[in-house]
């Protein structure tokens, strides 16, 4: 049969990506909107066909980079990611015949991790935040790149400064809400993570006219939404165009869940997180009057999150074997995941500045490194020790006796660091701290490191 748009039948599943004449679709919500005039839309994009709004970008970049010559037969890709644009460019490479290697935080849910393997990248798990971070010496972004560098048959789209990124949603998302819509669009709101949504549907819009608002929302520090980031990590993509919005908004962790239950039992709508947190920071700014028409990016389905939703949600999730084969969280893993999260407080971490000026002082706290001794070798903070976390409780006497002696631990990203400063509070420690984002931050603050042999 040919190709028929009207008809939904295609000569590949790469004929099923959006474009104007193949939207995804707008929905209305009524239950969760509390307003009477304002008319509020959600975009699912999982509609798309590999089940998320990152499906755009990767069939962009790659034919961005087929068309400049840097992407070829022989050619591999590599590409650091958060889930999304790594399932999307799975598939694009299995349908033109390319490999894929994906450097990913361990901390990305199960589920991703697992379908990506499954769509056959070669998954490389790594210590990094959620978002990959561009300053984290052992992250995804760093290893990709490393990877990139010194294997010429591998190339790195880099969705984090691509302009084939934004130029996907100004070729498509924009023209598709401005057709949905008729025209009528006044507000599009959209969740941040590398900016390209945002930063490519709102400049399109705003060609189209002028006054129409452009709401950015981004999730709080330490947040546990994959794919979107925080305000300081923002300045770390550079499709972050703050002068192109019209207004930005912190969401926390908490606020998106919630909105994202909501959605599912109310609206029926089997939207994500991300897709909880742009509602609830976009509705801050859409006033309830007539004539407005807002247009809200829900990025993907929550089926890829069962693992976040049981953290979230423990009542939800008996402590009996899950669809994934592994047990659910027991009460007691429940009970210390809250203390590590209680840890979050300024009495039980310290910021980089503030460790680096405490190092100038004459009682400069003892710094421990917990990561694995390759990695302590390559960049450390100097004048750490390293003692790897697996070995703290056969080295304990290398702690000092006093127990009132300052202390900091520190990791990758301050995440394992945390679960070792309780170790030592148990110990009877009363003065240990966890360093705030890890080695990663201390780098991306420009604070000065070793390595091996220097």
């Amino acid at each position: 049969m040919a190709e028929d748009q009207n008809l939904r039948v295609y000569d590949s599943i790469v004929g099923l990506l959006s474009s104007e004449e193949n939207p995804t679709p707008l929905v209305r919500l009524n239950r969760v909107i509390p307003y009477k005039h304002a008319q509020i839309y959600a975009k699912l994009e999982w509609y798309n066909p590999f089940g998320a709004v990152k499906d755009r970008i990767a069939a962009n970049m790659v034919r961005d980079a087929e068309e400049r010559g840097t992407l070829g037969p022989g050619k591999k890709l590599v590409e650091p990611t958060s889930g999304n644009t790594g399932l999307g460019l799975a598939m694009i490479a299995n349908a033109k015949g390319y490999t894929l290697q994906t450097p990913l935080s361990a901390a990305i849910p199960l589920e991703k991790r697992t379908v990506l393997r499954f769509f056959g990248s070669n998954v490389i798990e790594l210590d990094d935040t959620l978002c990959p971070a561009p300053g984290a010496p052992e992250g995804a972004i760093a290893s990709a790149m490393r990877t990139a560098e010194s294997e010429p048959d591998f190339v790195m789209l880099n969705q984090y400064q691509n302009e084939a990124n934004l130029l996907a949603h100004y070729r498509t998302t924009g023209p598709e809400i401005w057709r949905q819509t008729q025209g009528k669009v006044t507000h599009f709101i959209a969740g941040m993570g590398t900016c390209g949504t945002i930063t490519g549907t709102g400049r399109f819009l705003k060609e189209k006219r002028r006054d129409v608002k452009v709401v950015g929302v981004y999730a709080e520090d330490g947040h546990d939404i994959p794919g979107v980031r925080s305000q300081r990590q923002l300045a770390q993509t550079k499709l972050y165009r703050p002068d192109e919005y019209d207004h930005t908004t912190e969401v926390t962790t908490r606020e998106s869940f919630d909105m994202c239950f909501r959605l599912n039992r109310e609206e029926s709508i089997i939207a994500g997180p991300s897709s909880g947190m742009a509602l609830v920071g976009g509705l801050r700014f859409v006033p309830d009057e007539p004539g407005v028409v807002a247009v809200v990016i829900f990025p993907d389905n929550v089926f890829k999150y069962a693992s976040s939703i049981c953290r979230h949600f423990p009542d939800l999730c008996p402590a009996v074997a899950s669809g994934d084969g592994q047990a659910a969280p027991s009460k007691n893993e429940q009970f210390l995941e809250r203390m590590f999260e209680n840890l979050k407080n300024p009495y039980d971490t310290v910021r980089v500045d503030d460790l680096r000026q405490s190092l100038q002082a004459a009682n400069k706290p003892f710094v421990v490194d917990v990561r694995e001794s390759e990695l302590y070798a390559q960049l450390r903070i100097p004048d750490s020790i390293n003692i790897p976390m697996q070995e703290i409780p056969d080295r304990s006497a290398e702690f000092p006796e006093d127990r009132e002696a300052p202390i900091v631990l520190v990791c990758g990203i301050g995440k394992f660091s945390k679960h070792w400063t309780l170790y030592l509070k148990s110990m009877g420690y009363r003065n240990v701290r966890s360093l705030k984002g890890g080695v990663s931050e201390w780098v991306r603050k420009g604070c000065p490191t070793q390595s091996a042999g220097a």
